[in-house]
């Protein structure tokens, strides 16, 4: 599923015009973005939670040379899923 997709089945299921669902689920990922971007969790019960992790530095290597890369320190997003999501992917 794309975002457009993702419009589509808001707009359908919330009774609301395509515009209106775009408006809503741009409102959801601008949300969820500065939240993160603030260092913030963003837990959704029964869905999951969106977090934020740090990533140390560390050393690479470049595969076609063999030369050693330093890959900096970084903020990496990071989703775990709730048990309402798990349960529900699982059933048969």
């Amino acid at each position: 599923m794309n975002k457009n997709e993702l419009v589509s089945v808001v707009a359908e299921k919330a009774s609301l015009s395509k515009q209106d669902a775009t408006s809503a689920v741009d409102a959801v990922f601008d949300a969820l973005q500065s939240a993160m971007a603030n260092g913030d969790d963003v837990r959704l019960v029964g869905f999951g939670t969106f977090s934020v992790s740090a990533r140390a530095a560390s050393k690479g290597r470049n595969p076609s040379t063999g030369a050693e890369v330093d890959i900096p320190a970084r903020n990496v997003p990071r989703f775990t899923p709730g048990k309402g999501l798990k349960d529900a992917v699982n059933t048969k």
